[in-house]
């Protein structure tokens, strides 16, 4: 099909510098994981993004020099000519499908963490930093000679950049890096020409760029991301101050030939890549539109989660930017330009705003995707985001259970040509999801359902039969499947059985009036009461949105965690301060570290994890070195609601197995789980698994994953650089 020309607009060419973009879709620098250390992963995974038409493809932020060393997490880095090679693939896969390249540098400063090089920083100011401040960490504060070899170590790497075959050369003042530690007063504490006045602190970032143009500028294009407001209030950048008065003075300077706004600094990173339970897509757009006010005819990108092609082109004719940036949304689906320009719009993979792509890196791991199951296994499974390998032997497949893992997997199986019935037993597709969309503000995560059920109606050769209700082995056992998936889900523990102590919590039982998990609360069992309390030993989005749900309902909440933080696992997707705020302001108590002795006659009986004492100086044999307590807090409580683990429904695949005698005289020739019914997990690793049995289903023994390409230096290979070789110096002649 021929795509609406109510886009057309979004298929311009754009000038910028001495390069020009195909079209208006840029994917804006994020993490991934995999640095100048996975070569194949990086150029397939970013290479994949530019067949898919976005037509600027960044790198993750590349760290310039040792100094700027950001292990434990993984950045690319243009430290030597090493890594010049190991990012030179990334390039020529964009260029090979007519995209431009991007490289964001990146100098930390006083929050770079230096846990492999060692070295020593620069910074404005001797401070330690407040985002790892239980690191311990500083940098030396410059003085001239330093600041002008800060500045020389960026030309140094945007030559290598240029020599690895990048188009665009983008120094970061986002995320709180080097210049942004001279242009804000928080970091800034010198009273010479590059402290005190606005236009002092401003003058490293402006002679960073202005050194970038004069050396790079001819043949690649130098922008910059720019953090307009820190949201720190006066204590930071505001937009309607110094934000935009900056923006003001550098492009004065003519240097900056792309403007790339964020909002939001380092320490509260979620505030620019904000989750859909706290940010909608286009939240910035007020920010992003007081910079173009000021840049006029140079470029400006606008990030924002978008999906939506119609959003997309309001943004553009409204004069608010001229390029629409996104990262997770390139990454929930690779070919979303594609799909608009092929006139398929339906077809785009909306990026839910769940964060799972952030928060593996948050944890020092590679990037994955809910929606996008192919993510990071371009190279190293060989899989494409829209292409499937036909089965050489297809058969027919009975898929029970319409959650995201059997969704993913009656899809992948439908594409490669099975015959594929998925039943699930309810009337509706989503599995858990369906009461997911349903907590507070968590409706976008349906978009998980709808694209695969669109994507499953699609299919000829697959039937998708709803509200069939529970199927049991005899039921499988006379189907006439070849093959069968049993994607059954799992259910809320009913007993309080959690990960503190892995034991039943005395007096928790969910078939008592009192005592409610997450299902039955939205299945319409009321919570008696108005005294509530949430036990969360889950840790991610379940125990905050059920106290957020109860509060909601005028109950008086205490949300109860043997975790240190309420929802610890939103520290990784950059919910954390968010959620707390929305805790404090619904008047939710928090109870951290404290976990159940038992629950009896209204009476919630908690002790403290540490309760016992440090140690003891002479300890007796075979007992607790420690003090041991007694010590109890008592709350009287009217309900509790049990968010304390998962566990999986893996019944009808066991009884099955059980039953493996009758599979041949009933045409069965295999039985296999996916999902929850075989281990709880997040969303993102139940598709994956779908996903994966779906791509290796004619694999000799498809339960198992097959292996996949390590890449990583082997024993006896040439090193760059070798031990002993000289590094370039980065102080220019005087």
């Amino acid at each position: 099909m021929a795509r609406d020309p109510k886009y057309d607009i979004l298929f311009d060419k754009v000038k910028i510098g001495p390069k020009v973009s195909p079209n208006r879709f840029f994917q804006t620098s994020h993490c991934a994981g995999v640095g100048s250390e996975r070569p194949g992963t990086q150029a397939m995974f970013r290479g994949t993004k530019a067949e898919g038409g976005w037509g600027v493809v960044f790198t993750e932020f590349c760290s310039i020099h040792p100094e700027s060393d950001e292990f434990p997490y993984t950045s690319a880095r243009l430290w030597d000519e090493g890594d010049v090679r190991n990012l030179r693939p990334m390039c020529d896969e964009i260029h090979k499908h007519g995209g431009l390249s991007g490289v964001q540098l990146w100098y930390g400063g006083i929050h770079s963490p230096r846990l492999e090089s060692r070295e020593v920083s620069r910074s404005a100011s001797c401070l330690p930093s407040n985002l790892l401040p239980a690191r311990t960490l500083y940098a030396a504060e410059c003085d001239e000679d330093d600041i002008k070899a800060v500045i020389n170590m960026y030309v140094l790497a945007a030559k290598r950049a240029q020599d690895a075959g990048f188009d665009l050369l983008e120094v970061t003042a986002g995320d709180s890096t080097f210049p942004v530690q001279f242009l804000e007063r928080r970091y800034n504490k010198r009273t010479d020409r590059y402290g005190g006045s606005l236009e002092n602190r401003a003058r490293v970032y402006i002679e960073i760029m202005t050194a970038l143009k004069k050396a790079c500028g001819d043949t690649s294009a130098i922008t910059t991301r720019y953090e307009i407001d820190t949201l720190q209030g006066p204590h930071g950048l505001e937009a309607k101050d110094e934000g935009i008065r900056f923006v003001e003075l550098m492009h004065k300077e003519g240097v900056c030939d792309l403007w790339a706004v964020k909002i939001g600094d380092y320490e509260e990173w979620g505030e620019d890549a904000g989750t859909s339970r706290f940010r909608k897509s286009g939240w910035m757009l007020p920010f992003v539109k007081e910079a173009k006010s000021v840049v006029g005819s140079t470029p400006v990108v606008v990030n924002g989660r978008y999906t939506s092609p119609d959003d997309m082109v309001a943004v553009i004719r409204a004069g608010i930017a001229d390029i629409i940036g996104a990262a997770r949304p390139s990454i929930a689906d690779p070919f979303l330009p594609k799909k608009i320009e092929d006139g398929r719009p339906e077809d785009i993979r909306e990026c839910i705003g769940c964060n799972q792509c952030v928060s593996k890196f948050n944890q020092s791991g590679l990037l994955n995707c809910t929606q996008n199951a192919t993510a990071m296994e371009e190279y190293r499974r060989g899989w494409h985001p829209e292409r499937f390998s036909r089965a050489k032997d297809p058969c027919s497949v009975l898929v029970v259970g319409g959650g995201p893992a059997g969704m993913e997997c009656a899809r992948v199986l439908g594409e490669r040509g099975y015959d594929v019935h998925l039943r699930e037993a309810e009337a509706e597709l989503g599995g858990h999801l369906r009461n997911v969309i349903r907590y507070p503000r968590m409706n976008e995560w349906g978009r998980v359902t709808t694209y695969r059920q669109l994507q499953l109606s699609k299919m000829k050769n697959v039937e998708v039969h709803l509200g069939v209700g529970k199927m049991t082995a005899d039921d499988i056992l006379a189907y006439g499947a070849d093959k069968v998936v049993i994607a059954t889900g799992s259910h809320w523990a009913t007993d309080g059985l959690g990960a503190e102590g892995h034991g039943t919590l005395p007096g928790c039982d969910a078939s008592l009036p009192n005592c409610l998990t997450p299902e039955q609360i939205l299945a319409g069992k009321p919570i008696p009461g108005e005294r509530v309390v949430v036990l969360d030993g889950d840790g991610h989005f379940t125990g905050v949105s059920m106290a957020e749900l109860a509060a909601d309902l005028g109950k008086k909440v205490t949300l109860v965690t043997n975790m240190s933080d309420p929802a610890e696992y939103s520290q990784f997707t950059m919910e954390v301060q968010n959620n707390k705020r929305m805790l404090h302001e619904k008047g939710v108590d928090i109870l951290r570290n404290h976990w159940v002795e038992s629950y009896q006659d209204g009476k919630l009986t908690l002790f403290y994890l540490y309760r016992h004492g440090s140690a003891l100086i002479d300890p007796e044999v075979g007992r607790m070195p420690r003090h041991e307590s007694t010590a109890v807090t008592v709350l009287d409580v009217d309900a509790v609601i049990l968010v304390t683990s998962r566990v999986p429904n893996h019944e009808l695949f066991a009884v099955l197995k059980q039953r493996r005698g009758e599979w041949e005289a009933n045409g069965l020739q295999g039985v296999y789980k996916v999902g929850d019914c075989n281990a709880p997990r997040q969303i993102s690793d139940a598709v994956f698994d779908g996903h994966r049995l779906g791509r290796e289903f004619d694999s000799p023994h498809p339960q198992y994953p097959l292996p996949w390409i390590r890449e990583r230096q082997l024993w006896g290979a040439e090193t760059v650089p070798a031990l002993g070789d000289s590094r370039p110096a980065v102080e220019p002649a005087t």
